[in-house]
Order: structure tokens, then C-alpha cells, then sequence
């Protein structure tokens, strides 16, 4: 990949601290532990969340670049240390969705400087062609610097009728490329999904590109006194086990925020969609999606090269699907018999 052609205050965000529980039964290592799938390969390659910090590179350097990761993950992103910053991998004590994920790390990015630009790039997508998605985001980046008041969602034309994806229904009319937000459409089922794509609509990635306080404009105006309770805690003069101490009491006492359902979704005026290619992306949320790309992609994910020391996922997505996949079939091939 070329070097980070990013601006001095472009920054990105890499969303790895999910639990992946709809696939772990996919996940399990060697001593039956179920890995979350960030930390997983698809294939010989890298893990997951590798591959998302080498496309955070197109437009942030690594001492610009912040992971947002779990406590209770630590065995598995322990070692993201030897490639970053030590201090840009932001260890949240436990879950509060992915509203909060962002949230945390949104403010910490601003706190170390103020006029940030933010890309977010969750963790756990496949590509077969990085460098749509790796443009894409160079071209978001620069007009959110252009248009600081928006906030640029990255749309894939579809390639497929799939019922369980976000879609995003562009307005009408579009300038430099970006079309106003018509509507969001959540898992609209495989007719809906027909007609909304006959509409021109867009798969939702949930990758944006934003000015750091544009987007924090939005929380704020949504969840208040959350900001104001993470803000307070990020400045306030604590030592590091009184910050640790700390930190983990606020996320015992704060909701859980869903970007999707409680943010984005319910406030489109001033956002916008970039509308991408084609260029075989998919979310590895489901087993279902995971055996499509795999019928879809395998010959590439196949061809990838091994993935170098230190890089490679602790379970391999595709090896493991296709194993349970077999002995489904040979289950199958039996009741027949």
C-alpha cells in the first residue's frame, strides 16, 4: 500500500472491541476458547483488525491512528503494542456499544488535538478490492475538510439482494459526488432489499469520515450528559491506577449506546453518502455472510500471501467454515442414506 497521503490533523479510528458472538462457534482455537473475530484470519493472511489498520493507513500515519479495544480481549491485543503507540490503543473495561466505542475514543482524539478529522473503520470487514475502499476514504477525507459540517458516510453499490444489511437511500441530486441522506433502511428482507436497490440504495458500512467536532456536535445533542461525564473523566488530574479505577466505574454506570440506532441514523440532515463501486466488501457479522464471501471470494482470500510474523489471525475464518460447512453436508449426505 502507498504511504498515508493524509493531512497534518486526519486521524483514524479502527472499532476492534466487539465480541463476534454470533459467530463463535467459528472462532474457537486450539484449546476450545472462542476468539473474538477481529483477532481472526480470513485465510493464511493477516487477522482482521490488521488488515483494517493497514487501510487506516491510507489516511493516517500509526501515531495517529487509535484502536479501540476491550478489557477482557487483552491476551489478543497485547500484542497491537509492538506495531503502535502503546497510548493510541484505547482499552475500554467492558462493552457499552459501539456509540460509547466511538464516543471514548472520539474525545481522547480531540483532547490531543483539536482540529481532527476522524475516519472510523470498524474491524471486521472482508474486501476483495482494497483499493476502492483505501481511495474512498482518501476522498473523504478530503472533503470533510472541505465541508466541515458533515458527516460522510461511505456507500457500496450492491451486489447482491441482501436482506440483512443496513441500505442507506440516497437524495436526490448530488455535488462533488456526495448525495444528501433520503433514509436508512435497517435488515429490510430480500424483497424490500430488491425494491430498495432498484431505487438506487446503497449498502450502509458504517465507515465515515467526519470533523472530530461535527461528529461530537451529534452526541451531544443525543446523549448530553454521557459526553459531559467521559469529557470530565478524560481531564480530570488522576494518577494512572486512579484512572483505571475510574474509568472502569463510568462504564459500569453509563448506557450502552448503539451508534447505528441510537446516533447516525436518527439524525440526517447534515450527513452525506459518497457512493463507492462495487469492490466485494461484506461485514463478517454472520455465518451466513462469512460462507457467501467465501463462495464468492475464495479464490483470492485463498491466493493471499502468508500472513508475516506477528500479524496472522489466532483462527482462520475460512478454514474453519468450510470445516463445519463439510460436516454439515456429511450429516446431511447421511440422514439421506
Amino acid at each position: 500500500m502507498n504511504a498515508p497521503h493524509g493531512a497534518p490533523h486526519d486521524w483514524a479510528l479502527v472499532l476492534a472491541g466487539g465480541q463476534g458472538r454470533r459467530i463463535a462457534h467459528l472462532t474457537r482455537d486450539t484449546a476450545g476458547v472462542s476468539v473474538p473475530k477481529q483477532f481472526c484470519s480470513l485465510g493464511r493472511g493477516s487477522s482482521l483488525v490488521h488488515q483494517a489498520l493497514r487501510r487506516a493507513r491510507a489516511v493516517a500515519p500509526p501515531e495517529r491512528t487509535l484502536v479501540s479495544v476491550t478489557q477482557c480481549h487483552e491476551s489478543w491485543w497485547r500484542p497491537l503494542q509492538g506495531s503502535m503507540p502503546a497510548d493510541n490503543l484505547l482499552v475500554q473495561p467492558e462493552q457499552r456499544g459501539t456509540g460509547i466505542g466511538i464516543l471514548h475514543a472520539l474525545l481522547e482524539i480531540l483532547r490531543r488535538d483539536a482540529a481532527a478529522c476522524v475516519a472510523i473503520l470498524p474491524a471486521d470487514h472482508y474486501f476483495r478490492n482494497d483499493a476502492t475502499i483505501t481511495d474512498g476514504l482518501r476522498t473523504a477525507m478530503q472533503l470533510t475538510r472541505k465541508h466541515p459540517r458533515q458527516i460522510l458516510l461511505l456507500g457500496f453499490e450492491p451486489e447482491e439482494f441482501d436482506g440483512e444489511l443496513g441500505y442507506i437511500v440516497p437524495a436526490h441530486g448530488a455535488s462533488e459526488g456526495l448525495c444528501g441522506v433520503g433514509c436508512f433502511v435497517e435488515k429490510p428482507g430480500p424483497d424490500q432489499a430488491r425494491a430498495l436497490i432498484d431505487q438506487g440504495a446503497l449498502w450502509n458500512s458504517f465507515i465515515l469520515a467526519a470533523d472530530g467536532h461535527a461528529l461530537l456536535e451529534l452526541y451531544e445533542r443525543h446523549c448530553p450528559a454521557v459526553v459531559a461525564r467521559l469529557r470530565a473523566f478524560l481531564v480530570a488530574p488522576l494518577e494512572p491506577a486512579a484512572r483505571r479505577a475510574e474509568l472502569a466505574r463510568l462504564f459500569r454506570e453509563i448506557p450502552s449506546i448503539d451508534f447505528s440506532e441510537d446516533v447516525i441514523t436518527t439524525d440526517i440532515d447534515k450527513q452525506r453518502v459518497l457512493p463507492l463501486p462495487r469492490c466485494g466488501w461484506c461485514d463478517l457479522g454472520t455465518p451466513a455472510r462469512l460462507d457467501r464471501v467465501l463462495r464468492r471470494h475464495g479464490d483470492v482470500i485463498d491466493a493471499a500471501p502468508v500472513a508475516v510474523a506477528g500479524t496472522g489471525g489466532h483462527v482462520d475464518l475460512a478454514a474453519r467454515s468450510r470445516a463445519v460447512q463439510r460436516g454439515s453436508d456429511s450429516s446431511s449426505s447421511s440422514l439421506r442414506s
